[in-house]
């Protein structure tokens, strides 16, 4: 069976994550600078797909210029001896209808660790310039101290500043090679 090669649309994607801040409101954030690939055996089903996920963690955007510099300190991404942290699919599974469980490794840092990520598939189609798009919603959590971002701060009425799990809120559009 032939393979189909899909580049991410970036323009028309977004990684999102957010964060407990203050163990009461979330704060979001984004990357800005990545790349991602995938490969399926067909064009309408992600059954054995393969997916490559690159993100700079110098392009972390919280939309506030204190916390981002934080978060590319060594108390976070250590952006510098760091520059990128990565996806890479282990396994595919349909779990009924548009709904797919994705299997992977993830590095931060210099700690890689298997996660899962729930996805919903948006299907196929053509845009008005002919290139042919799917799109995927994917959802997960991760323990960010899985990961060695240990930081944290102590408030004074208990509890922490910063939460321990992440959750990501990512929608892609892939065009098709």
């Amino acid at each position: 069976m032939s393979q189909i090669n899909w580049n991410i649309d970036p323009t028309h994607s977004n990684v999102g994550f957010k964060v407990k801040h203050m163990m009461f409101t979330n704060v979001k954030g984004s990357f800005t600078d990545y790349t991602a690939t995938a490969t399926t055996e067909n064009e309408n089903d992600l059954t054995n797909a393969t997916l490559a996920f690159e993100a700079k963690t110098a392009s972390v955007n919280t939309e506030n210029a204190d916390r981002d510099n934080h978060l590319k300190s060594a108390d976070f991404f250590d952006a510098e001896t760091f520059p990128t942290l990565k996806f890479n699919s282990t396994s595919i599974t349909n779990k009924g209808g548009n709904t797919y469980l994705i299997e992977g490794d993830l590095t931060v840092k210099d700690v890689t660790k298997p996660i899962k990520f729930n996805a919903e598939y948006s299907g196929k189609l053509t845009d008005p310039w002919g290139n042919t798009k799917s799109g995927l919603i994917i959802e997960g959590t991760i323990n960010r101290k899985d990961f060695g971002l240990n930081w944290n701060s102590a408030l004074e009425t208990g509890g922490v500043l910063v939460g321990e799990d992440v959750k990501f809120d990512i929608e892609v559009q892939f065009v098709k090679q």
